[in-house]
């Protein structure tokens, strides 16, 4: 029979916890970042150049108008 300290029985315990904590972490964000989530709803949110304002509008790609001034937006292309 092996002899081992209890002190050293909890350690390793703790370790062997906390790496498989890390490891399905590791896991989960991969599998979240590769589905990407929310990634075409980013594409919905326009905000106002007059009042600042931050609203979602589907329906639109290049223009939209602003619900609380009522002025139109173009979408600025940006780099993805």
């Amino acid at each position: 029979m092996i002899r081992v300290e209890f002190s050293l029985a909890v350690a390793l315990y703790i370790i062997l916890i906390l790496c498989l904590f890390f490891v399905l972490w590791i896991l989960i964000d991969r599998k979240r970042d590769s589905t990407g989530l929310f990634s075409s709803e980013k594409d919905f949110f326009w905000q106002c150049t007059t009042c600042t304002y931050v609203y979602v509008d589907s329906m639109h790609d290049t223009i939209s108008k602003c619900p609380r001034c009522n002025s139109y937006n173009k979408k600025e292309e940006t780099d993805r």
